[in-house]
């Protein structure tokens, strides 16, 4: 993903609570993008893998152990946003059940809800995935897996091909409204 220079963060009386979801296969480019989103946006930004590690669940991957990670994610979201800060979250997110909660908590807290979708050539996946990363696990092998695995996303969404940081960070500005 290339990089220029990045917006600055918005404050002030632009930044209210919103929660943007970041989602997406492994190797994507879901956290760079969403990183960069957040900073852009002045929001405060939760990944799962980061907090799967925050956990100690290194390894864990059952389904029970997904959803501990998301629900962990969710709390902390919802913190945020009772502060009335702006939110991006970032998963797969790759099955329905994972996506429901939070757009119930977009319902529960009155705030817009944002979905933005991360794809990727599967060539520039393989050759992220080749690559370690400070958190993620995830290797070429689950990103087939997960692939099979995901079902459709079912909300209005924004879907941007990861390329060029800078132009995705300001196409999602403007989904965004800002």
């Amino acid at each position: 993903m290339k990089t220029k220079g990045m917006p600055m963060p918005t404050q002030g009386a632009n930044q209210q609570a919103m929660l943007v979801v970041v989602l997406g296969l492994p190797g994507t480019g879901k956290t760079t993008f969403a990183q960069a989103l957040a900073l852009a946006l002045g929001a405060r930004h939760f990944n799962t893998d980061i907090i799967r590690d925050e956990l100690g669940m290194r390894g864990e991957y059952s389904a029970a152990d997904k959803q501990r990670v998301y629900q962990k994610m969710e709390s902390q979201a919802v913190r945020a946003l009772m502060e009335n800060l702006p939110v991006v979250v970032d998963g797969t997110f790759y099955l329905p059940p994972l996506r429901q909660s939070y757009q119930q908590i977009g319902r529960r807290h009155r705030i817009p809800v944002f979905w933005i979708l991360v794809q990727a050539p599967e060539d520039l996946v393989k050759s992220r995935l080749s690559q370690k990363r400070d958190y993620s696990e995830a290797d070429y092998e689950v990103y087939l897996k997960i692939k099979t695995s995901w079902l459709p996303l079912e909300y209005q969404h924004l879907a941007l091909e990861s390329e060029d940081l800078e132009a995705m960070v300001e196409k999602a500005l403007a989904y965004l409204c800002f």
